[in-house]
């Protein structure tokens, strides 16, 4: 990978992990559900006059829409609205990456190799750490079962929508940002809908009348910057060189969001949340270097 493109994979992670941190500023004043339609609102708008629609049947756009967007995000911005803290979401949240491999197993027949099944039972035992530091924390960490149960709930979405990803793929290839901006208009109608049962008119109107400029710079920043840019560069890059290069990046987006939830939000852990966190991004690790190690030393006994 050539220094430029590791820049802007770089400066990608770098904006996926502050997003954690600008989600839970945006929801300072702003509902989750009404904060969330707008922004794939302004995904969608006005790039759908811009960008050819994707020649998928419309059935798939809608489970990716609803899986990937709605169900991803309504779980993540309500949870994040509960109090969890935005650092240790963008850490649970990377859970998607056992979910998916556990889903194609059962749905795609594809095979679990021992580094899987090891990540998964160590990030789970991470995830009971933090579970554990949550309901023992005096004072509110908002590290609660229930904003864990959340957090997950939204891992698990985003498995889907990449279960659902892959299926769309076998047929036929589309491009990137095709899928992004097409089915972001999946979501608006439901958030909006949920918005007016859950949040109520008033909270509605009050919100958009007296919207501030840290919220619209939040949507902006949401939609334009993490989203539209984010996967317009990842996607790219993905085309270019082997996933084995690019996906593993990843792994920095959480640590760029405890980071930066430290140093934006004086977001602070305690030993035990410190210690699960550590043992998740272990889970993480595991899941995708296990595979290169066992290569590594089933090469070496060959030279023995």
């Amino acid at each position: 990978m050539s220094v430029k493109d590791m820049l802007l994979a770089l400066c990608v992670v770098i904006a996926w992990g502050v997003n954690f941190v600008v989600i839970k500023v945006g929801l300072h004043d702003m509902p989750p559900f009404l904060l969330a339609g707008l922004r794939f609102a302004l995904v969608a708008l006005p790039a759908i006059f811009f960008i050819k629609p994707p020649k998928i049947p419309l059935k798939w756009l809608f489970v990716y829409g609803m899986t990937i967007s709605f169900g991803q995000f309504a779980f993540l911005f309500l949870a994040i609205k509960l109090g969890m803290p935005a650092g240790i979401a963008s850490l649970v949240i990377q859970a998607q990456a056992f979910f998916t491999i556990l889903l194609g197993a059962l749905m795609l027949s594809e095979k679990l190799k021992w580094n899987h099944i090891a990540g998964i039972l160590v990030a789970s035992a991470g995830m009971l750490v933090l579970a554990k530091a949550g309901l023992e924390t005096q004072g509110g960490s908002g590290i609660t079962m229930v904003t864990l149960l959340l957090t997950l709930g939204a891992a698990l979405s985003w498995a889907l929508g990449n279960i659902t990803n892959k299926v769309i793929m076998r047929n036929t290839q589309v491009p990137v940002m095709s899928l992004v901006v097409w089915s972001a208009l999946v979501p608006v109608a439901p958030f909006f809908v949920c918005s007016w049962l859950f949040e109520g008119p008033q909270a509605i109107v009050l919100s958009l009348v007296n919207i501030n400029t840290t919220t619209i710079l939040a949507l902006i920043y949401l939609a334009f910057i993490a989203t539209i840019i984010g996967y317009a560069i990842w996607g790219n890059l993905l085309k270019r060189y082997e996933t084995w290069r690019v996906a593993p990046l990843a792994l920095l987006v959480p640590v760029v969001g405890m980071l930066s939830a430290a140093l934006l939000l004086d977001e602070t852990l305690s030993a035990m949340q410190l210690t699960g966190a550590a043992i998740i991004i272990a889970g993480l690790l595991l899941n995708v270097f296990g595979g290169f190690l066992t290569s590594a030393l089933m090469v070496r006994q060959q030279h023995l």
